[in-house]
């Protein structure tokens, strides 16, 4: 059994039904992908846009194409066509643009707003206020190519399991309460993603509906 599928094998073990699996590609080779897709895999995420657009053609395509890393707004375009998940949206800004260019393409673009739940100035993401602000503007209202899924969150990168665990915490709950607030006949609005290769357990333990796992499943760079 290749390493590729028997870390497929040993992380579906972990996941409940309710959890998808990203398998994080981001500088791993066209081939393989094409190997965890040969064992069933079928969400892949890419950080770089450049990246994403050189790998897509070359696979198959039924590929669910996640963008998990930030994106500019001007990078929008490129994916726009092709891209089944944006988990990186920090602004009005970049959601109006992914609006603009799903249009032209013809079609609605899943979104996941990234909220800043972590102590370190280095990760992106909308403060709670910002969320609620971008929600409730009538620029978001007017949008008809985007459709918001949930909200995505990185933790701190820490051996503090116990602060990892209170950070997942309060995603899950600023989820509800938006749910409650924006969504409430929505059943669109599902998605909690958190958790990639060092924490997607504790993760799982705090509702994530969504891990981003490399390491675990490519083999560290």
């Amino acid at each position: 059994m290749s390493s590729i599928h028997s870390n497929l094998t040993a992380l579906r073990e972990q996941l409940t039904s309710a959890v998808t699996l990203v398998a994080v590609s981001k500088t791993k080779p066209v081939s393989m992908i094409q190997e965890a897709y040969h064992y069933g895999q079928r969400d892949f995420g890419e950080n770089k846009v450049q990246e994403l657009c050189e790998k897509q053609p070359l696979l198959p395509a039924d590929i669910r194409w996640h963008l998990i890393g930030h994106l500019q707004t001007n990078k929008v375009k490129y994916i726009a066509p092709f891209v089944h998940l944006i988990h990186s949206v920090d602004s009005i800004k970049l959601l109006s643009e992914i609006n603009k260019q799903a249009a032209k393409n013809n079609r609605t673009i899943n979104c996941l707003l990234q909220v800043y739940i972590a102590s370190e100035e280095t990760k992106f993401g909308l403060s709670e206020e910002e969320l609620f602000q971008l929600l409730r503007s009538t620029e978001y209202a007017t949008m008809k190519n985007v459709t918001v899924t949930g909200l995505m969150g990185m933790a701190s990168n820490t051996t503090n399991t116990q602060q990892v665990h209170n950070e997942f915490k309060s995603l899950k709950k600023l989820f509800d309460e938006v749910k409650t607030s924006f969504f409430a006949n929505q059943d669109t609005f599902k998605e909690i993603s958190m958790g990639m290769s060092g924490d997607y357990l504790i993760a799982m333990e705090e509702g994530s509906t969504m891990i981003r796992v490399g390491s675990s499943l490519f083999g560290e760079r």
